[in-house]
């Protein structure tokens, strides 16, 4: 459903070609995003790439993203970004939570699937996080009351909660999906999360053939680790998602792995790895650009094309699964050149 709905946005001829902004991203970011882009190139993918800098700048004293780089990804709607650096408590405002305030991307898609061929601890891992993206914990509003004595103000709104249930049932549909979950706090957090399951249980009943539950936060990392395979698709706020969204990565093997995608109203979203910027490796040819390649697959699937998606993650998919060309997170020892080159050679032999 989402994929048809973009196509209709985004295409009007099979033959076209479509342009995506390209956000390189510090550290490992300009490598991983170089291979995307051959490795597209390797499936006759027809995208043209516009590299921007969303590097924050101030106007009137407020940080916000460039003119330029805004302006480029309103224009084409969609980009694909690496992965970009925050000073940790410096004052500076987390630059992925102003890309998703600036162009209203509400809800944040992380699917966690196990990868044939790449051994972990567990088997069969299918689930779908959706995170809402914009409010919580993460609104950006904390302040000094007196010294010594800090405040962070949690945002919960009942417009953002029903846009993010909706948008999780829909999900669920659209993709086969038979359970949506529900992960909250309301015991303790009775007004917030209150409101946030609240807006859940209002939206489930528009969707019977979607099964609905509802589990405490702590029960569902505890569930997580001893059962992943119980869940299917799980709905939460802000806070909940980003610590949720990495512990199931890491039932798969890790952020190098998972993709993730930020979509806003109308179609625009941003499609990202969400792994750090790897300072140490950067600029050694060591990095691993399967998180990107695997988000940049969401986003052709998100644009209707589909066909490309498919053959792009059995590409890379494949050349993992041989287990003979990985890079050093994997457990091998190629580099970031020959494992993109043999992602290519597979796509070719497709």
């Amino acid at each position: 459903q989402m994929a048809a709905m973009a196509s209709r946005r985004f295409f009007s001829s099979a033959s076209e070609k479509f342009t995506v902004a390209m956000v390189p991203g510090d550290g490992i970011g300009p490598e991983i995003s170089a291979a995307v882009k051959k490795i597209f190139a390797a499936a006759q993918a027809p995208i043209d790439w516009v590299d921007v800098d969303v590097m924050p700048t101030f106007i009137n004293g407020k940080s916000v993203i460039p003119p330029k780089a805004r302006d480029a990804i309103l224009k084409h709607r969609l980009a694909l970004k690496g992965p970009l650096g925050t000073p940790i408590g410096k004052g500076h405002k987390s630059l992925n939570l102003l890309l998703r305030q600036t162009f209203g991307l509400h809800a944040n898609v992380r699917p966690c699937k196990s990868i044939v061929g790449y051994k972990t601890l567990y088997n069969d891992v299918n689930t779908v996080i959706i995170r809402e993206n914009t409010e919580g914990e993460y609104c950006g509003v904390e302040h000094e009351v007196v010294p010594g004595v800090v405040q962070s103000i949690k945002l919960i709104t009942r417009e953002a909660s029903m846009r993010v249930a909706n948008f999780a049932f829909e999900y669920a549909k659209a993709n086969g999906r038979t359970t949506v979950t529900a992960v909250h706090k309301a015991n303790i957090m009775k007004a917030s999360d209150g409101l946030f399951l609240e807006c859940c249980k209002e939206v489930a009943p528009r969707y019977p053939s979607i099964k609905f539950e509802d589990v405490l936060l702590e029960k569902a990392c505890l569930e997580m680790t001893l059962n992943p395979n119980q869940f299917d698709v799980l709905v939460m706020p802000n806070l909940y998602g980003d610590i949720l969204s990495d512990l199931s990565a890491g039932l798969i093997g890790g952020l190098g792995l998972t993709p993730s995608g930020n979509i806003g109203t109308d179609g625009l979203a941003i499609f990202e790895s969400v792994h750090g910027t790897a300072p140490d490796i950067a600029g050694q040819d060591k990095a691993n650009p399967t998180a990107l390649v695997l988000s940049g697959v969401m986003m052709l699937r998100h644009m209707g094309l589909r066909d490309y998606g498919d053959k792009i993650e059995a590409g890379i998919l494949g050349v993992i699964a041989d287990g003979k060309v990985r890079t050093g997170d994997l457990g091998g020892k190629a580099t970031c050149s020959a494992f993109t080159e043999a992602v290519c050679a597979r796509i070719n032999s497709l």
